[in-house]
């Protein structure tokens, strides 16, 4: 077991993550490098300042652009669509440990007769004349269809025989417009050893285990307790979870953590040992001010950043107004090993101009000249990322 101080657990996510220090992420490879790292990121469709993806990506990889994700999506096809943890951004060369989200996608299709019926012909259209939209198929009619392996639902019917065709993996999402998803046929773009691949894991329980050790790969450190971090993990148990754990380390893929403060045990990938004799010589690690995603894979257990950094983030977006502490869409601030507050940026499309909503420092948290400074160097950065050619600035208080 290793013990590590508050400072050394924090220091360690942070390199994890690659939020402190040099970049460790640099370009187009340090992007799918992240990905590849983390296993999935989070996508969600609203755009304020960036969607979430895009924003888990610009905080870490050096030289981010939108477009970036954009080539590895749809032009390179090294990421792909595909539910993980809820709507996500996964490794292409992963699909094949999905075996079990298409075939249960197939089988639930035996619950919608109207829609089995209009798969083939679909899919043959789209063979035929390539991307297509809902809008294009013009189908007719109405009926609820819940999706087998995430949470989407609808009563579209054209959008629904869409949805059906990506759970089973026959279609893939070539592009999206907005929030607009075009479809085409996966077996155009991958090759047939990736698109028939055996399951790699065909015990239910090696899968099991092989999701828990990516997500707490994601994350960087979790505990054996509930979570978010574990979202959309079929069948898991309080007693099915230990079981893994408990596989795992045996296994000789988890170290088991000890945290100053803390009393249960924490677990991370053995292969983060390096990060781990880092952070246990002390280092001085040069501070970088970052914006945070609200469903960031560094916040996906909200109550362990509260108990290792001392910071409780709520995304309040579907929070009504007059219940919000904060703001509709706020981002967490990171500098050097602590947050140090959160900011409602806004981009104002028409006027080209990132708008500062409001700002609100950390209790403790002294706003001094060369803070406010760093932070609206960074505002600047994010600025361009965001295609903005003006930003507000941040006064010294």
């Amino acid at each position: 077991m290793i013990t590590l101080t508050n400072l050394q657990a924090r220091q360690f996510l942070l390199l994890k993550h690659g939020l402190i220090g040099e970049y460790r992420f640099i370009g187009k490879e340090g992007a799918f490098d992240f990905v590849k790292q983390s296993g999935c990121i989070q996508f969600d469709p609203v755009d304020v300042c960036g969607k979430n993806a895009e924003l888990v990506l610009q905080s870490r990889v050096k030289n981010f652009t939108k477009r970036t994700l954009e080539e590895l999506l749809y032009k390179d096809r090294l990421l792909l669509d595909y539910p993980d943890k809820n709507l996500s951004i996964i490794p292409s060369e992963e699909w094949p440990y999905f075996t079990r989200f298409k075939e249960a996608a197939r089988r639930n299709v035996s619950r919608y007769p109207e829609m089995r019926a209009l798969l083939d012909t679909v899919y043959q259209k789209v063979l035929k004349d390539g991307a297509v939209c809902s809008d294009d198929l013009g189908l007719k009619g109405d009926f609820y269809w819940q999706s087998a392996i995430h949470w989407s639902a609808g009563h579209n019917l054209s959008r629904s025989v869409l949805e059906q065709l990506y759970s089973t993996g026959d279609l893939i999402i070539h592009h999206k417009n907005g929030s607009r998803k075009y479809y085409d046929a996966a077996e155009k773009y991958f090759p047939s050893d990736l698109l028939h691949a055996p399951e790699p894991l065909p015990d239910d329980f090696e899968f099991l285990k092989w999701r828990i050790l990516r997500r707490i790969g994601a994350v960087g450190m979790l505990w054996d307790r509930p979570s978010d971090a574990w979202l959309n993990i079929w069948n898991l148990t309080a007693g099915e979870r230990s079981r893994a754990f408990t596989a795992l380390l045996a296994e000789g893929k988890l170290l088991e953590l000890t945290v100053e403060g803390i009393k249960s045990p924490l677990y991370c990938r053995c292969e983060d040992i390096s990060i781990i004799n880092t952070v246990l010589q002390n280092p001085e690690l040069k501070p970088r001010c970052e914006f945070i995603a609200p469903l960031d894979n560094f916040l996906w257990d909200r109550k362990l950043v509260k108990t290792i950094f001392g910071f409780y983030y709520s995304w309040e977006i579907y929070t009504p107004p007059e219940k919000r502490k904060y703001g509709h869409y706020v981002l967490p601030i990171i500098y050097g090993s602590r947050f140090i507050g959160r900011i409602e940026a806004v981009c104002d499309r028409k006027n080209k101009c990132l708008a500062v909503n409001r700002f609100w420092p950390e209790d403790g948290v002294k706003m001094t000249k060369a803070l406010t400074n760093t932070v609206n160097a960074r505002l600047a950065r994010f600025a361009k990322f965001n295609e903005m050619s003006n930003y507000d600035q941040l006064s010294v208080s």
